[in-house]
């Protein structure tokens, strides 16, 4: 079997760096912060300029925690524009690369599978990388990164770990390689896949690299991590069978539908309840809209006290349906069951689960099929006047109260400024 090389592009620094061609700027001269000020001095940057990474700053801090001593520039996010620019890199690729090859993994982020295109086009993978990258900052004045690997974990680790010792920014790393430099890495959470939950039931036995891991007896790894010890294993020998080919091809057992917001401030039980209805009308306009019915629901409830941290939980409802009218009738019996009243509510999670095609839709002797039709009439004419004229051509009362939060929302992308 022929080797196999992957890249992984990232696009560095990606939403500073389109706000700083934006504005004719040097990202890698410029201090410049993206962050919403009305959020205060506690808000994420969600990006900050590689000029400010330079100097010590942490990517994703907090306003507060920049130096006062910095000066920058901050830039209001804006989400629309970023998922332009990112579907004109994503052109880019497609102007050398099948869209069969190419795996979007984030915004800012894809694999490439170049294996049939470096005979095509007389080059080495490292070639490969240079031409891809040098295309998109061409047309877009955004700089990249890449990793080079011969499956796709081995790329994910070059473009995180050793492209940021190189020049030109393009790591490569192959099994060989891989055990050389990156076997006796610290820390450990550097590793793709591997977070602070993982690297502290390693510790348990001594193990704070990925060659530690080799060492520990496979039994030992599946009793404490179950079936996911096979992906650590592997990944410890730099070795993953998955390939851009069986992603495209996955196919989940169950789907389901889900919607979180995190509410602005702390809400009350009733104001909280109130969202939870905006919120329930959303996702059975996209239920509707997608031609699916469900028969479970789920509910999250966040607190911003410790006292209590979450309540909620998932509910079969006994039917297939995409009625609105069911559906929240289902959704307020299982908030006023487990909601707690009297503490502060800060995040709300829903979920529309185990969905099937709108023809499985359950019929008993007590449903009202007339009525079912005649809110389904109405449902569809509210997708068609919001996909024509915008999300808030359509709102109900409730959105208009002080505590709704659907006016707002819907002008966001990403939970940040959409414009």
């Amino acid at each position: 079997m022929a080797e196999k090389f992957y890249l992984c592009i990232d696009l560095k620094s990606f939403f500073a760096s389109v706000e700083c061609v934006e504005r004719g700027l040097d990202p890698f001269t410029t201090n410049l912060v993206v962050a919403d000020p009305s959020r205060g001095n506690g808000a994420i940057c969600l990006a900050i300029t590689p000029a400010m990474k330079a100097l010590g700053i942490k990517n994703r801090c907090r306003v507060f925690e920049i130096p006062k001593s910095v000066e920058y520039i901050t830039a209001l996010p804006h989400m629309k524009r970023y998922m332009e620019v990112s579907a004109d890199i994503y052109s880019v690729y497609l102007d050398y690369i099948s869209p069969d090859d190419i795996h979007v993994y984030s915004i800012d982020e894809c694999f490439i599978d170049i294996t049939q295109y470096l005979k095509m086009y007389g080059k080495t993978p490292r070639e490969m990388a240079v031409m891809l990258i040098d295309a998109v900052f061409e047309k877009t004045g955004i700089c990249a990164a890449a990793g080079i690997g011969t499956n796709l974990f081995l790329a994910k680790v070059a473009l995180d770990i050793t492209a940021k010792h190189t020049d030109n920014h393009i790591g490569y790393l192959d099994e060989n390689e891989f055990q050389k430099t990156i076997w006796t890495h610290r820390p450990i959470t550097d590793i793709w896949n591997i977070g602070k939950g993982i690297a502290k039931r390693l510790e348990k036995y001594g193990v704070s690299d990925l060659k530690g891991i080799t060492e520990l007896p496979p039994k030992l790894l599946y009793k404490e991590f179950g079936i996911n010890a096979e992906n650590i294993i592997n990944h410890a020998n730099g070795i993953e069978r998955c390939t851009i080919s069986d992603i495209k091809n996955y196919k989940p057992k169950s789907s389901s539908l889900s919607h979180s917001q995190i509410l602005f401030e702390d809400y009350k039980y009733d104001d909280a309840f109130l969202v939870l209805k905006e919120m329930v009308d959303k996702q059975v306009l996209e239920l509707v809209e997608k031609k699916l019915v469900a028969d479970s629901i789920s509910l999250y409830i966040g607190y911003s006290k410790d006292v209590i941290h979450s309540t909620g939980g998932t509910r079969k409802i006994g039917e297939f349906t995409n009625s609105y009218k069911k559906l929240m009738g289902h959704f307020e019996s299982l908030f006023k069951e487990t909601t707690v009243k009297g503490y502060p509510i800060r995040k709300i999670g829903i979920g529309l689960n185990n969905l099937e095609d709108d023809s499985m839709s359950s019929i008993t002797l007590f449903t009202d099929i007339e009525a079912e039709e005649k809110e389904r009439k109405l449902q569809q004419a509210i997708i068609s006047i919001k996909n024509k004229h915008g999300k808030n051509a359509v709102l109900k009362g409730i959105s208009y109260t002080e505590k709704g939060t659907a006016r707002v929302r819907n002008k966001l992308i990403g939970g940040h400024n959409g414009e």
